[in-house]
């Protein structure tokens, strides 16, 4: 397969920066998601890995080779596009077969090649039908197959899914991700949907305004978001943020609201604020656990979400935070109540740079 490296790779239209510099490694065999808000550098990014966009500045390399100038059919890169881009007065088999009929395979590689592809994305009763016939889900099946046909060194996908139904996308998603562990493909996939990164990628790229905000597992950009940008787009809803003043061990949120930061955090909240300061205090909904003590909040609004109700708490002037709670219980609307944070779950962030703060990890 492949190994794909940006080494400070950037795009500018004009006096517009589409993508600043981008240093970023994609190992063989990685399933690596480009995640973001429309427009802020993704689909570019891409498109300059696959050759479909010149760069401004920079080096793109496959397998430590330098393709930055090479065309797109030097590249040994199968990209699948969100509209399918399927040829509406072929067949799907003649679709699929194309690309290797523009590499002068012979007719028995390419009869054997299709039936393999047909056969893992389990296509073969379409194979004579023509696009228009077929439902968003087996076109975008046959669009896979056209890729994966050539046996690339690495796909590109834009969006692949963005053109499906909500159940389509579910199943397509679970397809995707099992071509990927069987193929073991490096694998660049662009989309906004979180649900979709979260679901798929061994890796993510958060990026917004043209700038990677982070790297990392989805775990990671879940759990420890490098800023607040990631903490409030990763999760739905986001990461709860309130801000308060930071002082000997305690986070004032409001006159009558304090908070005792956990003993582990305190040395790093220290440091990074000079003693005390401004701070932005983080923690995600399932974070929270309503009981008789804690931190107070009334009853904003309530959803119940299958396994569970999400509480909409409102904590002084009209600042909404989120909480999970058991689907059992029911609280009205109005309600008072007081909640807990798990000292484990809880980030901390400097309103100034908008950056997490960093815990020390003592070995």
């Amino acid at each position: 397969m492949a190994t794909i490296e940006l080494q400070k790779v950037e795009k500018k239209f004009g006096d517009l920066h589409a993508v600043k510099p981008i240093d970023l490694t994609i190992h063989d065999g990685e399933f690596v998601v480009l995640l973001g808000p429309s427009g802020c550098g993704k689909t570019t990014t891409l498109r300059m890995i696959s050759g479909l966009e010149a760069v401004t500045g920079g080096r793109i390399l496959l397998n430590g080779r330098d393709v930055t100038w090479a065309h797109p059919s030097e590249r040994d890169i199968a990209f699948v596009f969100q509209f399918f881009a399927l040829y509406s007065h072929m067949t799907a088999r003649q679709n699929i077969a194309f690309p290797l009929q523009a590499q002068g395979e012979s007719r028995e590689t390419i009869r054997q090649r299709v039936a393999e592809v047909a056969h893992l994305l389990e296509i073969e009763h379409v194979l004579d039908a023509k696009p228009g016939s077929l439902s968003g889900g087996d076109r975008q099946r046959v669009a896979l197959a056209r890729a994966l046909v050539r046996r690339p060194a690495a796909f590109l996908m834009d969006e692949p899914l963005g053109a499906l139904d909500a159940e389509f996308r579910e199943t397509m998603r679970a397809e995707i991700k099992r071509l990927h562990i069987e193929q073991h493909a490096t694998t660049v996939y662009v989309t906004h949907d979180q649900i979709e990164a979260m679901a798929m990628g061994d890796r993510i790229v958060v990026m917004s305004d043209a700038v990677v905000q982070q790297v990392g597992t989805p775990a990671q950009a879940y759990h420890d978001p490098a800023n607040l940008f990631v903490a409030r787009f990763i999760g739905s809803p986001g990461m709860n943020l309130l801000k308060g003043h930071y002082a000997g061990g305690v986070i004032q949120l409001r006159a009558d609201v304090a908070y005792q930061v956990p003993g582990d955090w305190v040395p790093a909240l220290n440091r990074a604020l000079g003693g005390a300061g401004e701070v932005i205090l983080g923690f995600r909904p399932e974070a929270a656990t309503v009981n008789s003590e804690g931190l107070p909040a009334t009853v904003y609004a309530t959803d119940l979400l299958g396994g569970y109700t999400m509480l909409h708490l409102e904590i002084g002037d009209h600042e909404i935070i989120h909480a999970r709670a058991s689907r059992e219980t029911h609280y009205p609307i109005g309600t008072a109540l007081h909640f807990a944070l798990d000292p484990a779950m809880v980030r901390f962030f400097d309103p100034q740079t908008e950056k997490a703060i960093v815990r020390e990890v003592t070995a």
